[in-house]
């Protein structure tokens, strides 16, 4: 199975979930057009208190839809956008890639993949539980977050629901996805 966009989402305001959209317009150094956090500098409300000049390491947040199967055999019905991201995936372990790793969305955007989305309490507005039920622990215990991966753009273009995504380059030396 090849994979693909099958879910797009933004909001203009700072609210957890993002409504959902059949086309979005990546802009390259900034994020989703009219998404409340595009920008070269951080937009997340939290880290903008702590330091409003950081880079924007979150400009696209991205999540696979195997996730959302997986909570609903814990009980939980997610769609796309909900939990906040802008690009729901289909086909891609985005959990496995590396940090630096760059994916081509449709035909001309491109994304940098720059760490994992830190699963916060704000899941369980959405639904109670669904925070714990986003992270799991390996074998040696550590700690895996499974709410999807952040990206900055690379290449700005058109997106659709139902683009491809594609491999566009590997960093030479892997290096594990951590929180952003």
């Amino acid at each position: 199975m090849s994979a693909t966009i099958i879910g797009l989402a933004s909001d203009t305001a700072h609210r957890f979930s993002k409504e959902p959209r059949q086309s979005l317009t990546l802009l390259a150094g900034l994020g989703a057009a009219g998404d409340a956090h595009a920008g070269r500098t951080v937009q997340h409300l939290s880290r903008v208190k702590q330091d409003p000049s950081q880079p924007n390491l979150r400009q696209v947040h991205l999540i696979h839809a195997e996730l959302f199967d997986e909570l609903a055999h814990k009980g939980f019905a997610i769609a796309p956008g909900q939990m906040g991201e802008n690009v729901t995936t289909c086909g891609i372990d985005l959990l496995g890639l590396s940090a630096g790793t760059r994916l081509r969305l449709g035909g001309e955007a491109v994304i940098e993949i720059t760490g994992l989305r830190n699963p916060c309490h704000q899941l369980n507005g959405l639904a109670s539980g669904l925070m714990a039920a986003t992270l799991d622990q390996d074998a040696d215990g550590e700690l895996i977050r499974k709410a999807g991966v952040m990206a900055v753009v690379i290449v700005g273009g058109a997106i659709t629901v139902g683009d491809a995504i594609t491999l566009e380059s590997v960093p030479l030396i892997y290096e594990p996805l951590g929180p952003v």
